[in-house]
């Protein structure tokens, strides 16, 4: 447990700052989900549209830094392969 003051400073900025990483981690799944959701449904249009709105989402957590770079990359490339996929489909 902290015991300087310093270090009880310090749990409670890294308390917070977990808050926030958390909910932006769950913001980005969620726009995830519903490109995964546009793709299973097989609706080509709605996919893109989703997928156009996560990406800078998506962007936004490498900056903050909740997930690194090429994480965000391949799971943009990945998606993106699909969502063409389904379109010449």
């Amino acid at each position: 447990m902290a015991n300087t003051p310093q270090s009880k400073k310090r749990a409670r900025q890294i308390e917070r700052q977990t808050a926030v990483n958390k909910a932006r981690r769950s913001r980005i799944r969620t726009f995830l989900r519903k490109v995964e959701e546009a793709i299973a449904s097989g609706n080509a249009d709605a996919a893109r549209e989703a997928l156009k709105s996560a990406q800078p989402e998506l962007m936004r957590g490498v900056t903050k830094g909740v997930v690194h770079k090429n994480t965000a990359a391949r799971k943009i490339s990945r998606l993106s392969a699909r969502v063409k996929a389904l379109a010449t489909a």
